[in-house]
């Protein structure tokens, strides 16, 4: 049973867990684990996947809408006989026999969530509530990415677990925010009155190899606009922070949660915090010294201040961040070179 969560309440479930296939304890038959990863063509969702099919003992069956993801994400396994990839929305009901759940599709960038805010709170809603019915048939235990989104624009800073936030319901951003939120809260109703087994991670800003190079997100824009040889849009008044978080070091974190033995919410991010001036002289500085540093009006409701409180990730899953931003953002550039075709000036 998951010990108590990590925003200090004290989690009594009604039930114990669904019993998953009977397979499970055989006695001479030991089958792979089967875990699915829903938005597994994703940018953080299939780097996860690369790192689940390492483990010979694994079957990783992915589903996605693709309308964030690429298949190209996923070359490498198509065809493997320990994976399957399908074309599918979580809006809809999905029968599979799975051990495990990682649950990360939603858009996850505000030009792609606020394109369709309907369809993304349906998604983070009606998404996890299938996901949550889908553990619960077959006894799997569930992990949902949550966001740092969930604490809004924080008047605690840095922000631990047990912060409640300081969200806009009605917002433009509040599709992706309070669906987050309201995903959450499925997550803990069904563990408490059903039992299911449940990790959430609340994810902070995460960069690397994959991410869409139009995705609008700070780390991305900067890299491109500076591979372009277009100036750097700093949004107004540049002074805002956040903190950056490698996805090796991010996959890292979510499989140590999925195997460990708390519920979460547990926040996995790295605590180095920049401005975005600073990040953009950084990129300016790794990647193209002559490129201009522009300051651009900001969109509504962007947080002033994100820096994760990692305290419980350290304490309860020996999990801190490894990789610096100086070490991440030249790995980051080589892919993004590749997909762009711009070679490296000499």
């Amino acid at each position: 049973m998951a010990k108590n969560s990590a925003n200090g309440d004290h989690q009594t479930t009604t039930k114990p867990p669904p019993t998953p296939s009977p397979l499970r304890f055989s006695k001479f038959f030991q089958p792979n684990m089967r875990i699915l990863v829903t938005g597994g063509a994703g940018f953080i969702g299939s780097h996860l996947v690369d790192k689940l099919m390492e483990d010979e003992k694994n079957e990783v069956i992915v589903v996605d809408n693709f309308f964030t993801g690429s298949k190209d994400n996923l070359k490498r396994w198509i065809g493997h006989p320990r994976f399957e990839l399908r074309r599918h929305d979580v809006t809809e009901p999905l029968l599979v026999e799975v051990d495990k759940i990682y649950h990360l599709a939603c858009p996850a960038s505000p030009i792609f969530y606020k394109y369709n805010a309907v369809k993304t709170i349906k998604t983070n809603v009606i998404g996890t509530l299938n996901m949550l019915g889908l553990a619960k048939r077959v006894g799997a235990r569930i992990l949902l990415t949550s966001t740092s989104e969930v604490y809004g624009d924080p008047l605690v800073h840095p922000q631990p677990e047990s912060y409640w936030g300081n969200v806009n319901p009605i917002g433009v951003r509040s599709c992706y925010d309070e669906g987050k939120r309201v995903a959450e809260t499925l997550m803990f109703d069904y563990h408490r009155q059903h039992g299911i087994e449940i990790r959430i991670a609340r994810i902070f800003n995460t960069y690397g190899p994959r991410m869409n190079i139009d995705d609008g997100r700070v780390v991305s824009n900067f890299i491109a606009q500076s591979l372009r040889d277009e100036p750097l849009t700093v949004q107004a008044p540049g002074t805002q922070t956040r903190s950056f978080c490698y996805v090796s070091d991010m996959v890292d974190g979510l499989i140590r949660l999925m195997e460990g033995d708390n519920t979460g919410p547990i926040n996995i991010g790295n605590p180095g915090e920049f401005t975005m001036i600073e990040l953009a002289e950084l990129v300016k500085e790794l990647i193209s010294p002559k490129v201009e540093i522009k300051m651009v009006e900001n969109t509504p409701d962007d947080p002033r201040q994100r820096k994760p409180d990692i305290t419980k990730a350290k304490e309860l899953l020996g999990w801190e961040p490894k990789v610096k931003l100086r070490d991440g953002l030249p790995l980051m550039e080589e892919d993004f070179r590749l997909r762009l075709g711009v070679s490296k000036k000499i």
